[in-house]
């Protein structure tokens, strides 16, 4: 792969840009680690390349392997977290003395940081010389969220709900009396019609 990256890349050729360290799975995936010895130059878009030709030249060529280009690094917490890359981290706890990194992620990146078969934490760790132990957190304190937006929104329906019954009873109660006054006013020429009569017999 080594020998690949220095046909497509150049800056790789002219050791502008160094590799550091592979690990591969071959035919599956690997992970390059790589360093610019010139400030100017990103050694992660030498080896990946305009639009991703060149990257994409050299999976090709590795029958489709896939191929994690990161940026070395001296400082471990930094080194592996982008280590395992895609995957994004919420921190690292390192123990110098058992050489172990304790990595938290998010609840929804946790398959993958670990990757298919445990394949991402298992480059990385080889990538990096750390034990890697992977933990999600965070998936409590959402699920607390959850339910308590569930709460909000089952009292707000339960409101508009008794707001809408005590509308209805309040018609309910008023129509007797439409009706009363309604029958009411039914009655009056009625009792105007008796009246113009009884002074026509008197007269």
């Amino acid at each position: 792969m080594h020998k690949l990256f220095e046909i497509e890349a150049p800056e790789v050729a002219s050791g502008i840009v160094e590799i550091k360290m592979i690990v591969r799975e071959a035919g599956s995936r690997s992970k390059v680690a790589v360093i610019s010895n010139d400030e100017h130059i990103d050694p992660i878009g030498s080896l990946v390349g305009q639009r991703g030709v060149r990257v994409s030249t050299i999976t090709s060529e590795l029958g489709g392997e896939k191929i994690d280009i990161i940026e070395w690094s001296e400082e471990p917490q930094k080194f592996i977290e982008d280590a395992l890359s895609p995957a994004k981290t919420l921190g690292i706890e390192l123990d110098d003395e058992e050489q172990v990194a304790t990595v938290n992620v998010a609840e929804d990146q946790l398959s993958l940081a670990i990757g298919k078969g445990g394949q991402n934490v298992r480059l990385a760790a080889k990538l990096t010389g750390w034990k890697i132990d992977i933990k999600g957190v965070g998936g409590k304190k959402e699920d607390e969220e959850a339910n308590e937006a569930d709460s909000k929104e089952k009292a707000t329906e339960d409101t508009k709900e008794t707001d809408e019954n005590t509308q209805e009873e309040a018609l309910t109660e008023e129509t007797p009396e439409v009706v009363e006054e309604k029958t009411t006013e039914e009655e009056t020429p009625v009792e105007k019609k008796e009246v113009e009569e009884e002074k026509k017999e008197e007269n």
